[in-house]
C-alpha cells in the first residue's frame, strides 16, 4: 500500500544563543606559535589542548611523578625500536633514571647484540630467505645461545645473561648496547621468548631447557618490578603488537592473584597503527579504579625522541 510522506521543514525550530552552549573547544586550547630557538618544553607547553596532545603532556607529567617518587617505569619494547636507531637515546634515558626497567622480546637482544658486534644490523629476509641464509649469522646465534646457556646454569635469567656477556666482552660498540648498559647501571632487562620466534632458535647451539627456564625466570623477574608500579608508577608498551602485551597482562594478575595491591599507575603504548592487544591489555584491561591508559599512534623514530626530549626538560 502507497505511503503519502509530508516532509518536516525546519520552520519554527527552538534555537539558542551560541555563547550559551557548553562546547568542547575553545580559544585558551589553541596552539600557539614557536618563536625560533624555543625548548622542546616550550614545544610541549605550545601545543593544542586536545586528544593527543593533552595526552602526550599528561603522560609526560606522570612519567615525572613517578620518577621523583622513586617508583618504577618499566619500557617493554618490541625489536623495531632498535632497528631503527633509537639505542642511543635509550640509552640516555637509562643513565637519566627515566628507565628502571626493560622487557624485551627475543629479536630485541638479537638486533642489540649486533649492534655491540658488528654496528651493523637487519638483513633483507625476503632476498636470503629464497636460498635459506636467512638467519644463519654466525656469531649471532652461538654467541648469544653460549650466553642464555651459561646464564640459566648460574641461575640468570635470559637478559641478565646476554647483558653479562656484551659488558664484559671487547665488541667495538657495545657501549650502543641497551643490554651491556643495563648490566653496567644494574637495571633489570627481562626477556621474553616465544621458541621458535627467533633466528638463534635455528642454530645447533640452542637449548629449549635453557631459554624456556631463563625466559620464565625473566617473568617472574617483571612481575616483581609490575607489582612495585602500585601508587604511580609507569608502564610503557613501545612496537611489541601481541607478546609483550600479553606478558604484561599475565604479570599484573600474578601480582593481584599474589594479594599485592596494584593500582594508581600508568600505561602507554608507543606505536605506528593501534592494535587490538596493546589497546586492551596495556591501556584498558589492567588498570585499576586509578589508573589511566594512553596510546599514541606514529612512527617510534619521531615519537620517543620527542618523548625522550620532554621528559629529560620536564620540571617537578
Amino acid at each position: 500500500m502507497a505511503r503519502t510522506v509530508r516532509p518536516l521543514t525546519p520552520d519554527g525550530i527552538s534555537t539558542y544563543p551560541l555563547r550559551s552552549r557548553p562546547s568542547k573547544v575553545g580559544l585558551a586550547g589553541f596552539a600557539k606559535p614557536l618563536p625560533p630557538g624555543a625548548s622542546v618544553a616550550e614545544l610541549l607547553d605550545s601545543l593544542p589542548g586536545f586528544l593527543a596532545a593533552a595526552d602526550l603532556r599528561s603522560f609526560v607529567a606522570a612519567c615525572r611523578a613517578a620518577r621523583d617518587r622513586g617508583k618504577p617505569l618499566v619500557w617493554g619494547m618490541g625489536a623495531h625500536v632498535i632497528k631503527v636507531g633509537l639505542s642511543p637515546v635509550l640509552i640516555d634515558l637509562m643513565r637519566e633514571g627515566w628507565i628502571s626497567g626493560l622487557a624485551l622480546n627475543g629479536a630485541g637482544i638479537i638486533h642489540d647484540f649486533e649492534i655491540a658486534f658488528a654496528g651493523r644490523t637487519s638483513e633483507d629476509v625476503e632476498a636470503r630467505i629464497q636460498d635459506g641464509r636467512f638467519g644463519m649469522a654466525r656469531e649471532t646465534g652461538e654467541l648469544l645461545n653460549k650466553a642464555i646457556t651459561q646464564g640459566a646454569a648460574e641461575g640468570l635469567g635470559l637478559g641478565e645473561s646476554v647483558g653479562r656477556m656484551i659488558a664484559g666482552s671487547k665488541f667495538p660498540h657495545r657501549e650502543l648496547s641497551l643490554l651491556g648498559t643495563a648490566a653496567h647501571l644494574k637495571i633489570p632487562v627481562t626477556v621474553h621468548v616465544a621458541v621458535g620466534t627467533d633466528i638463534i632458535h635455528v642454530h645447533p647451539q640452542a637449548s629449549g631447557e635453557a631459554i624456556g627456564l631463563a625466559s620464565l625466570r625473566d617473568f617472574f623477574r617483571l612481575a616483581g618490578l609490575v607489582r612495585e608500579m602500585n601508587g604511580g608508577g609507569v608502564y610503557l608498551n613501545v612496537g611489541s603488537a601481541v607478546l609483550l602485551p600479553e606478558v604484561f597482562l599475565k604479570a599484573v594478575s600474578l601480582v593481584r592473584n599474589k594479594g599485592h595491591r596494584l593500582d594508581g599507575f600508568s600505561t602507554a603504548v608507543f606505536d605506528f597503527m593501534r592494535h587490538y592487544r596493546p589497546s586492551e591489555n596495556v591501556t584498558k584491561r589492567p588498570l585499576g579504579k586509578k589508573g589511566r591508559g594512553y596510546y599514541f599512534v606514529g612512527p617510534h623514530e619521531i615519537l620517543i625522541p620527542l618523548l625522550a626530549a620532554a621528559l629529560k626538560e620536564s620540571k617537578s
